[in-house]
C-alpha cells in the first residue's frame, strides 16, 4: 500500500499554510466556507480552516518537504538513530574497556577462579573450556598491555563520536551529514568484508548489507559527489516538490514554464 507521506506528515505536525502577495495565486490558495476562511496547506495540498500562518510573496514562501522528500527524511531518520544506538553501545564498550584496562590483573584471577569451577561441570557434558574458542580469545585479552587497551579504548571512543555526529546530522537532513556518513561508512567496508572472511555470522551480515544500502541510497538519493545532477538537481527537485506542485495543482503554471 502507497502512503501518503503529504497527509501522514499533516496528521502528526498540523498544515502549514501560506497567503501569497499575488492575487491570481492567493485566490487559487483560499475559499470561503461556511464555516469560515480556509488555506490551502502546502504540504498536502487540502485546505485548513482558519488564517494563514504566513504571508508575503510566493518567493518567500516556506519551503514545505513534501512527497517523495518526506520519505527521504524519514529514511535518513530511521539511520539517524541506527547510528545513534550504535554510537551509544560503542561508547559503553570503550568504557568497559578503559575499565578493564585498570584492573586487568584482578579480571583475570576472578576468571581463572569461575574457570576452575566451571571446568568439571562442562567437562560433564563432553565440553573442552581449555580449548574453547571463546574462552581463548577472553584469555588472550590478558596478554594485552595496559597503553594498548588504552589505545583501542580511545579509537572506540574517536568512532563512537563519529556515529552520534552522523546521527545528529541525519536527523536534521544536514548536507554535510549525508558526505560524512557515506564517506565514514565506506571507509569501514573493507573491514566489514574482513570480518565475516574470519568468523560468518547473521548480525554481521546484515550489518553489511545495511551499510551498503545506505551507502548507495543517500549518495543517490541525494545526488552526492555530483551523481545525478548534484547539488544544483538536488536543490531544484526540493524546490519543485513544495510550493511549485502546490501551484501546478491550484491551475497556476511556474514563471519559468
Amino acid at each position: 500500500m502507497k502512503i501518503d507521506w503529504d497527509r501522514r506528515t499533516c496528521a502528526r505536525r498540523g498544515h502549514v499554510t501560506y497567503a501569497p502577495d499575488e492575487r491570481a495565486l492567493r485566490e487559487r490558495l483560499r475559499a470561503e466556507t461556511g464555516l469560515g476562511e480556509a488555506w490551502r496547506c502546502l504540504r498536502c495540498g487540502d485546505f485548513a480552516l482558519g488564517d494563514p500562518h504566513g504571508s508575503g510573496p510566493a518567493d518567500e514562501a516556506p519551503l514545505v518537504p513534501r512527497g517523495k522528500v518526506l520519505r527521504d527524511l524519514f529514511i535518513l531518520r530511521f539511520l539517524a538513530i541506527e547510528r545513534a544506538v550504535r554510537g551509544v553501545f560503542i561508547v559503553l564498550v570503550a568504557a568497559a574497556v578503559w575499565k578493564f584496562s585498570n584492573s586487568q590483573d584482578s579480571v583475570r584471577r576472578l576468571f581463572d577462579e569461575y574457570l576452575d569451577v566451571l571446568r568439571p561441570v562442562f567437562r560433564h557434558f563432553h565440553y573442552d573450556l581449555d580449548h574453547s574458542p571463546v574462552v581463548g580469545s577472553i584469555q588472550k585479552t590478558f596478554g594485552y598491555k595496559h597503553s594498548t587497551l588504552l589505545l583501542v579504548a580511545a579509537l572506540l571512543l574517536a568512532y563512537a563520536l563519529i556515529e552520534l555526529v552522523e546521527a545528529g546530522g541525519l536527523w536534521y537532513a544536514k548536507r554535510w551529514a549525508e558526505y560524512l556518513t557515506v564517506v565514514a561508512t565506506a571507509a569501514f567496508l573493507p573491514l566489514e568484508i574482513y570480518e565475516l572472511t574470519e568468523h560468518v555470522s547473521w548480525l554481521k551480515i546484515a550489518t553489511l548489507v545495511l551499510n551498503i544500502l545506505a551507502v548507495l541510497y543517500i549518495a543517490l538519493a541525494k545526488r552526492l559527489f555530483g551523481l545525478r545532477g548534484g547539488h544544483k538537481a538536488f536543490e531544484a527537485e526540493r524546490q519543485s516538490a513544495s510550493l511549485l506542485e502546490v501551484e501546478e495543482s491550484a491551475g497556476v503554471l511556474p514563471s519559468h514554464a
